[in-house]
């Protein structure tokens, strides 16, 4: 019998039979089988307690009678069949926060390669030109971070650690959080924070709330030498103002790790901005990616009273 099924879903070209080893090794009584094809896939989830991956057929939840724990390799879980897992009565639980540590890291790498003028120093570089110029520092700025999740209780944490002031923008504020000062969406407030935001960092989930909650207005709000940072969703930046704003100098620059549309057609002008960066949306990529998640699999088979020897 199978305990544990990992789906044929991989994930930042990571193999999903490596995800599998990191399972057995961290549940050692637990049977954990991976499954290769569609076939192997219905078949194994007709046994299996538990199932992992990002996806997963909601005409198999109804008949698999044995399953009783999703386990979504995907911080969201918006796209699956929440509706057909819960009438099976199975529970659903996330990747959230597995991807807090190396987003944040790649957050700071945007915005010290920006503050320093690392790029021009690349530029230079390859040229073999040694041409002395000017870079700034962190300490004293101060950013926006929209979106307090883990991710951006990790993006707020490294900028506390240079000495940055932080405004953290959630639904609740009343809930607070890390950052110095916590605020909602309400629009006075935001834009109240966006006009002395040196950088402005997005790591929220779309929603109706954030779909274009950064267009024309933000970027006339910011500091002309402010720098953007989108770790969240393409859209919920307003594509065609981001390039007027940095084709007319409203901010100083822009790091997409993501992009509407996305993939970012090769013509498109973000392309060729000099003062635009532009990432293939890689952030949530860490050596590390299997081994969280099989520690929220390991915790959420614990909440539901499954003993695997962890």
């Amino acid at each position: 019998m199978t305990d544990v099924v990992v789906l044929r879903q991989k994930i930042h070209g990571m193999d999903p039979a490596d995800y599998a080893a990191t399972l057995r090794e961290r549940l050692p009584e637990a049977e954990v089988a991976l499954a290769r094809t569609p076939s192997e896939e219905r078949e194994l989830l007709m046994e299996a307690s538990v199932a992992t991956g990002f996806q997963i057929d909601p005409e198999v939840v109804a008949a698999a009678d044995s399953l009783d724990l999703f386990v979504c390799t995907f911080a969201g879980t918006d796209h699956l069949p929440l509706d057909a897992l819960e009438d099976a009565g199975v529970t659903v639980a996330n990747a959230s926060g597995v991807h807090g540590p190396n987003i944040a890291e790649q957050v700071l790498g945007y915005v010290l390669a920006d503050v320093r003028n690392l790029r021009r120093g690349w530029r230079q570089h390859e040229r073999g030109e040694w041409n002395h110029y000017q870079g700034g520092e962190l300490r004293g700025s101060t950013a926006t971070v929209v979106g307090m999740g883990p991710i951006g209780e990790e993006i707020v944490d490294r900028f506390d650690a240079f000495g940055v002031e932080t405004i953290g923008v959630r639904y609740t504020p009343e809930k607070g959080g890390n950052a110095d000062d916590v605020i909602g969406f309400e629009e006075t407030a935001l834009l109240d924070a966006f006009a002395k935001s040196d950088y402005l960092v997005l790591a929220c989930p779309l929603t109706e709330t954030t779909a274009g909650l950064v267009g024309e207005e933000a970027f006339l709000t910011l500091p002309t030498d402010a720098m953007l940072v989108n770790v969240a969703r393409g859209p919920v930046v307003n594509t065609d103002a981001l390039v007027a704003a940095l084709r007319g100098n409203d901010i100083g620059s822009a790091a997409l790790d993501v992009t509407d549309p996305e993939p970012l057609p090769h013509d498109h002008p973000l392309w060729t901005l000099e003062n635009a960066l532009v990432t293939p949306h890689n952030a949530g990529h860490t050596p590390e990616y299997w081994n969280r998640c099989a520690d929220i699999l390991g915790d959420a088979a614990d909440e539901a009273g499954l003993d695997y020897g962890q």
